[in-house]
């Protein structure tokens, strides 16, 4: 149910902001181009642009680095749709049938139909989002301590147990992201972890060491390669094929919202995201459809799919951020990040305080996905050069910028050497397959999970049968364990299968 009073209060702050609406366009550009060139993510931009909004208001801080992630969105699909290789995992799926298309002439179609099946799938997230971002904090303001320390557990579980290569390498790599997080003073005025340095006694500052993890890392993990993509050829684009997929997408409405409405529940779910929801949303398609067998030929319907749903999820994940305070991704974790920065917490109290706010993101957010058709039309034009940047070019130019940004975070060289160790530590993880994501969000949700512990062994005063008189704690245990099991079989039986 809509507030309306913070509603009218929501566009009065947009309309007495300017900035609010010159970072837009601006994010949306360094989205398409970092999401379109492979390699680069969106989680990079994100977290190389993160120092910047340290001088914005919140609004405007927030609406920079969701630009960021819409144009990211449709961004992937360009790169995918022309050779094959997608920007981002979130274009996966987009590969299956847009290459085919592209290899038979109608690249500039498939281009049309993921930009506006993108477009209408962030449109349909934030929208979904409006309506349910009220009740949901409602009912999340009911939770106690014990309850939020679930919900801390759950979305470190859940983002470590969906890591690709092992599971107990993504809790590994979660506990070091909470074990980070505890150096330095605790609450109760403990020093911990400091190994006698005066530097470590406020802790590793969380943005530096976020941008080290997931930029400097990726950087780092690019040298001895002259370009991102060997292959330079890139077809020419015309105008009249992009608004005919665009045309055909519209006329093909039920399977756009199919997608959407997909790709928001995934998104919902903490650790899964856009990655999950692109496949399984393809998947979908793919079965519902009456010639299954078009499917990777070049069937439309699976680029629909696809883009649809990784678009979507942004909204969805946003849920998850908003009415809990807690990262669903990469993406959202970086969002985390610059809410600290801005010394706003996320969660229920966040909504029911500053519900114009709320509202506020959620509106300019609607209007960035208007804003991709138009920018994202100009930009398939310009994407045969973005992938031939030479990385000897590329590699320093942003990890001066990584630098630069963490040197007037911290104000002093702490800053620049954090993300410099974090890079280390970020490179040698990738090269062993631990998931750099699950240790950013035990980075960033440890603080919380610790507050929630000690004010639950305060309440229960250290007997775990207290956790019988919390209903609440015991289901939401119940499910977590039900997901978690339904997990595990699931890698369990596609190991078995592909053996």
């Amino acid at each position: 149910m809509l507030d309306l009073t913070a509603l009218s209060d929501a566009f009065t702050l947009l309309g007495s902001d300017p900035l609010a609406w010159l970072v837009v366009i601006p994010g949306l550009l360094i989205g398409l181009i970092f999401g379109a060139i492979p390699g680069l993510s969106i989680s990079i931009a994100m977290a190389v642009f993160l120092p910047a909004t340290l001088y914005m208001d919140f609004l405007p801080a927030i609406l920079f680095l969701t630009a960021i992630f819409t144009g990211g969105g449709f961004g992937g699909a360009v790169p995918a749709i022309l050779m094959n290789i997608p920007g981002t995992s979130s274009a996966v799926a987009t590969a299956f049938d847009g290459y085919p298309m592209s290899q038979q002439g109608r690249h500039g179609e498939a281009l049309g139909a993921g930009l506006v099946a993108s477009a209408i799938g962030t449109l349909f997230g934030y929208i979904i989002l409006l309506f349910l971002v009220s009740p949901v904090a409602s009912w999340v303001l009911q939770l106690g301590p014990t309850e939020m320390l679930v919900v801390a557990i759950w979305g470190l579980l859940l983002i470590a147990v969906l890591n690709d290569s092992s599971v107990a390498k993504g809790l590994a790599a979660g506990m070091l992201g909470i074990l980070i997080s505890t150096i330095g003073y605790s609450d109760t005025g403990l020093m911990r972890g400091t190994m006698g340095s005066m530097y470590l006694l406020d802790g590793i500052p969380a943005i530096p060491a976020l941008i080290g993890l997931f930029a400097a890392s990726e950087l780092i993990n690019m040298t001895g390669r002259d370009y991102l993509v060997a292959d330079r050829e890139m077809r020419k684009m015309r105008l009249r094929p992009i608004l005919s997929g665009a045309a055909d997408t519209l006329r093909n409405w039920p399977s756009v919202l199919r997608g959407s409405a997909l790709g928001t529940l995934i998104g919902i779910i903490p650790g899964v995201g856009a990655s999950v929801a692109n496949l399984a949303s393809y998947a979908a398609a793919k079965r519902l459809s009456d010639d299954p067998a078009s499917f990777g030929r070049g069937n439309m319907d699976g680029v629909v799919a696809s883009e649809s749903a990784n678009s979507s999820s942004e909204g969805g994940g946003m849920v998850t951020l908003l009415a809990l305070g807690l990262p669903g991704g990469a993406g959202t974790a970086i969002l985390l990040g610059a809410f600290a920065m801005h010394n706003v917490t996320g969660g229920p109290r966040f909504i029911s305080q500053n519900t114009d706010v709320v509202y506020a993101l959620i509106l300019g957010n609607i209007v960035q996905a208007i804003l991709l058709l138009g920018v994202g039309l100009v930009f398939v034009f310009l994407a045969s050069s973005i992938v031939k940047i030479r990385l000897s070019y590329l590699i320093p130019f942003v990890l001066s910028v990584s630098m630069m940004g963490a040197y007037a975070i911290t104000g002093s060289m702490v800053g620049p050497f954090t993300v410099a160790g974090a890079g280390a530590l970020g490179w040698v993880m990738r090269r062993y397959g631990f998931p750099v994501t699950a240790t950013v969000v035990g980075l960033l949700i440890g603080p919380m999970a610790e507050g929630e512990l000690t004010r639950s062994w305060q309440i229960s005063g250290g007997d775990p049968a207290f956790l019988l008189t919390r209903p609440i704690t015991l289901v939401m245990l119940a499910i977590l364990a039900v997901i978690l099991s339904v997990l595990l079989l699931s890698r369990r039986r596609g190991r078995a299968l592909s053996a």
